[in-house]
């Protein structure tokens, strides 16, 4: 997964292509994008399709640069957010877990009601814990 995400992090592209990937990534739908991109044979996990994807995308890069007929920019624009999407759902797993890892081990406390509940609460005025 590192070397994907190391081949991703190094594409280099117009700034007009990448402005239209980032504003067109809220509307990607996996399932309708990747049947017009790439031809699957069902199974294939995100990493697999992301491969798939970054070959589509440099041959497309290597048809703009050389100025092919059959270049189409739209294709190449949906190429960009679909590699966009699947990279952000790729490391999103990791994200989540170590948020909620963090979550848990920002507070500190083994046992939350032991600590609202506290006897000591109760002295103070108007408080209702501990009783």
């Amino acid at each position: 997964m590192s070397d994907l995400m190391k081949k991703i992090r190094n594409l280099k592209r117009s700034k007009l292509l990448c402005d239209a990937a980032k504003a067109g990534a809220p509307m990607y739908r996996r399932d309708r994008i990747l049947r017009r991109l790439v031809v699957l044979e069902g199974g294939e996990d995100t990493a697999e399709i992301l491969e798939l994807l970054l070959n589509l995308e440099q041959d497309l890069n290597a048809q703009r640069k050389t100025g092919a007929a059959h270049y189409r920019a739209a294709r190449h624009v949906e190429c960009l957010i679909a590699i966009r999407a699947e990279a952000a759902t790729l490391c999103r797993p990791a994200l989540v877990e170590n948020s909620l890892q963090n979550q848990v081990n920002a507070s500190g406390i083994e046992a939350f009601f032991s600590a609202t509940y506290a006897r000591s609460a109760s002295a103070m005025a108007g408080s209702m814990a501990g009783c």
